[in-house]
């Protein structure tokens, strides 16, 4: 049956920045499709996350990391592989953003931004790669962004991060699929999420970008679930080194 090829019973995810917004809904959609979670984040609502995924009857761990120090990447795969084993799905979801005009922009912002978005999230896939090759198996979502197509303001770090995501996440693919293992990406558009809050209270700034986007709104947080579910399971086998848009028609106008 078709749809059987979208359940994730028995597989173990890691979700990354998965305290709120994107990541916990991602991590419960996943949940939901049958696989058991290794949450990671810093705040507390880590831990509200993981109460939500046992009450989907599926095992959940909080592996509270500051991904942006290199060694946490260590210590969220040994908690992992201590808890459930293997690790079959990554979603690398983690991620901040700072702005400013590029003339202002300063040397710790634009570090800040790449350690945690860039390099945090290619050694965070390495590190699962190199358990799932054991395998033979195994799926890695990045998270990219829809900057990744056009020239945003004033978040250049950050445009160059998710930039620098989608071009790895060919790379990936082109070592690590004779490994058995997908590496794709998805770049969301305008998410209703806590790092637009800002913009999408500004009304001016607000209705402009609306005006953009064919649909006339915002994406709804768990309107990424469907697509994550798909990269993770079977259905998604042949598919590797790609991008996905998942935007409300933006690049489309």
């Amino acid at each position: 049956m078709t749809l059987d090829l979208f359940k994730l019973d028995g597989q173990t995810a890691i979700v990354t920045g998965a305290s709120r917004g994107l990541g916990e809904s991602m991590a419960l959609g996943l949940a939901e499709a049958g696989a058991d979670i290794a949450l990671v984040g810093r705040s507390e609502g880590l831990d509200e996350t993981k109460k939500k995924i046992e009450n989907l009857g599926r095992k959940a761990l909080a592996v509270r990391a500051d991904l942006s120090k290199m060694e946490s990447i260590d210590e969220v795969m040994r908690a992992t592989l201590d808890r459930f084993g293997k690790v079959d799905i990554l979603v690398n979801n983690a991620g901040i953003v700072r702005r400013a005009p590029i003339l202002e922009y300063s040397e710790k912002d634009w570090d800040e931004v790449i350690t945690l978005n860039l390099k945090s999230c290619f050694f965070m896939a390495q590190a699962a790669a190199r358990d799932m090759v054991k395998r033979k198996k195994g799926k890695i979502i990045n998270i990219s962004s829809l900057t990744f197509f056009w020239g945003a303001t004033r978040i250049v770090a950050y445009t160059a991060a998710k930039a620098g995501v989608a071009q790895f996440t060919k790379a990936m693919c082109n070592e690590l699929a004779p490994e058995g293992i997908n590496v794709n990406a998805i770049a969301p558009g305008y998410m209703a999420t806590d790092i637009n809050k800002a913009l999408r209270e500004d009304h001016t700034k607000s209705a402009e970008l609306l005006s953009r986007i064919p649909m006339g709104r915002y994406g709804k947080m768990d309107e990424l679930n469907g697509l994550i579910v798909y990269l993770a399971s079977q259905a998604s086998n042949y598919m590797n080194g790609s991008t996905v848009v998942i935007d409300g028609g933006w690049l489309a106008r």
